[in-house]
C-alpha cells in the first residue's frame, strides 16, 4: 500500500475540479441542521459543533484495488481529522485546518506540513478546506457572490441546482423534502475532467437529530492523466453533537519532512 493509495482517501474524498475557492453557507449555530441562504434553493445543511465517523472505503484505480478502515473526526468550519489504517495498522493521519494540512506517512516514516498546495498537487486539481468539509458531509455550497444558481424543479420534489465557477460547471441534486444533497457533478469539458459524488444510505445522525446523512458514498473521477478512479466509502458508525473531540497529531523522532 503506496501514499497515494492510503491517501485514498483522504484525496478522493474531498478532491474537486473546481479552480478556486466556493464559500460556504453560513450556519445557524452548534445544532444539527441549517437553511440554505439562496431562497430558490430548498437545500438543509448540517450545523453540529462536533462529529465522529467510522467506516471502510474501497478504491480502484488504474486496474487495482485497495481498502482501507477510515476514521473521521471534525470540529466544523475548524478541523478535520482522518485516519486510514490497514488490518488495525495506522498508515496515514491527516489534520487539516482552514489554512494548513499536516500528514503522516507510518509506513515511509515521513510528515508533511505546509498548505494546501500539497494536496492540489497530490490530486491534481485544486483543493479548499471548505470544498473538503462539505463533500464529507454532503453538504451544499452557495453560489459564489454575483452568480445566480438555475434552478430546475424535477418530480417527487427533487431540485437540480446548476451554476458556473470559473471554467467548471457545478451541478447539484437535492432530495426532496429533505433538502439534502443527493448528488454533486463537476465538470471541466475544455480538460475533460469529471467529478461525481453520490451521497446514499440516509439515516439520522442520532436519536434527537432527524436530519439525514448520507452513510454511504460514491465518487467517480475522469481526467487524461490518470484516467477514472473510483471510490466507495461506507461509514458504520456516525455521531454528532456538542461533545468536545480530540484531534491529535505527533511526528515521531526520525520521520523525515516531505517537501
Amino acid at each position: 500500500m503506496n501514499k497515494v493509495t492510503l491517501l485514498l482517501a483522504l484525496g478522493l474524498l474531498v478532491g474537486s475540479c473546481a479552480r478556486k475557492a466556493v464559500p460556504t453557507a453560513s450556519t445557524t449555530g452548534p445544532g444539527t441542521s441549517a437553511p440554505i441562504a439562496e431562497p430558490s434553493v430548498r437545500a438543509i445543511n448540517t450545523s453540529f459543533l462536533f462529529l465522529s465517523a467510522k467506516g471502510k472505503a474501497q478504491v480502484t484505480m488504474k486496474g487495482g484495488q485497495q481498502g482501507a478502515n477510515l476514521a473521521l473526526r471534525m470540529r466544523r468550519d475548524s478541523i478535520i481529522w482522518v485516519s486510514a489504517s490497514l488490518a488495525g495498522i495506522e498508515g496515514v493521519r491527516a489534520v487539516l485546518t482552514p489554512d494548513s494540512v499536516q500528514v503522516l506517512n507510518r509506513l515511509e516514516k515521513t510528515y508533511f506540513s505546509g498548505g494546501y498546495d500539497y494536496l492540489s498537487k497530490l490530486l491534481n486539481v485544486p483543493v479548499t478546506f471548505e470544498q473538503m468539509q462539505a463533500l464529507l458531509l454532503g453538504d451544499y455550497l452557495p453560489a459564489p457572490d454575483g452568480t445566480t444558481p438555475k434552478v430546475t424543479e424535477e418530480e417527487n420534489g427533487r431540485q437540480r441546482v446548476t451554476y458556473p465557477l470559473a471554467d467548471v460547471i457545478i451541478e447539484r441534486l437535492l432530495q426532496g423534502g429533505t433538502g439534502r444533497v443527493q448528488q454533486l457533478k463537476v465538470s471541466d469539458a475544455s480538460l475533460q475532467r469529471n467529478l461525481t459524488v453520490d451521497y446514499t444510505d440516509f439515516r439520522p445522525l442520532d436519536e434527537q437529530s432527524p436530519l439525514p446523512f448520507a452513510h454511504a458514498t460514491f465518487i467517480q473521477a475522469q481526467q487524461p492523466s490518470s484516467g477514472v478512479v473510483t471510490a466507495a466509502i461506507n461509514f458504520t458508525k456516525v455521531n454528532a453533537g456538542r461533545e468536545r473531540l480530540a484531534f491529535p497529531f505527533t511526528v515521531p523522532k526520525g520521520f523525515k519532512r516531505q517537501k
